[in-house]
């Protein structure tokens, strides 16, 4: 039986300067959207709309801001409340892990729009430009909170040969759901809405293509994963993230046929 080595959270330290992983997988993260973006403006229909490099380093300190302040919000709003409430200086202890996908997707979301007001681009422009290099980050992040030891799964059987005992939690055999989702919610939906995005594709397909991708990715995983708390729908009672990534699935869908419809019809925005 595999067990969860519990390392140390704190990767090194300069001085009296402690560098947790949790904060160098983010660093890790936001590395690879300047690499994969200064790749991605090189594709022709990038080109043709006129981004350059100063773009994504702009892009990136909004970002940074939005993915931080976001997904603690939304961890602190959408799961954790009452503990947050009850020690309120937890809330800026980022480094210990915590952070909520969803609240920093929507913080993400606002610092883009931000930035594209305040550069004349249309906000659908920019997110089809910059989700094709997010996924990679996340996977980074999920990495970081599997080192944090941090979202157990649920139980397995002990004949998985990946199974894996948290020593932190129990003594149960249990799935390393972080590590699923790096690969899956992470990695592939990565890879697929990478390779969609190469080519040219109507005004808003990529950005509606990865909430669609997402929300599926992200509602399989949680099949894996101990959920923060249940939601019962119309008799099914599904997780925490399956809930929040059921508009995701909706709005993606929606979006993609509008995009083509309006495409089919000519119509620009």
């Amino acid at each position: 039986m595999l067990i969860h080595p519990l390392p140390n959270p704190i990767a090194f330290k300069i001085g009296p300067l402690a560098v947790h992983w949790y904060g160098l997988m983010y660093l890790i993260g936001f590395m690879l959207f300047l690499y994969l973006g200064r790749i991605r403006i090189r594709q022709p229909h990038i080109a043709q709309a006129g981004w350059i490099p100063k773009n994504l380093d702009d892009m990136l300190f909004y970002g940074v801001l939005g993915v931080v302040l976001g997904g603690r919000l939304g961890e602190v709003l959408f799961y954790n409340p009452a503990f947050y409430f009850a020690h309120p200086l937890e809330i800026f202890a980022i480094w210990k892990g915590g952070m909520s996908y969803h609240g920093g997707a929507f913080g993400v979301g606002v610092a883009m729009w931000i930035y594209s007001r305040k550069n004349n681009r249309h906000f659908l422009e920019t997110t089809d430009l910059v989700l094709p290099l997010v996924s990679f980050g996340y996977m980074a992040g999920r990495i970081g909170n599997f080192i944090n030891a941090e979202l157990p799964g649920r139980i397995a059987s002990p004949s998985l040969p990946w199974a894996m005992i948290w020593p932190n939690f129990d003594n149960l055999p249990r799935h390393p759901s972080p590590l699923y989702q790096a690969l899956v919610d992470g990695l592939l939906v990565g890879v697929i809405l990478w390779v969609y995005a190469r080519k040219p594709r109507p005004f808003g397909a990529v950005t509606a293509f990865y909430c669609l991708l997402y929300g599926l990715a992200r509602f399989f995983t949680e099949y894996f994963r101990i959920p923060d708390y249940e939601v019962t729908l119309a008799g099914l009672t599904i997780s925490a993230g399956q809930f929040l990534s059921t508009p995701m699935i909706v709005g993606g869908l929606s979006g993609l046929c509008i995009a083509y419809y309006r495409q089919s019809q000519g119509k620009t925005p």
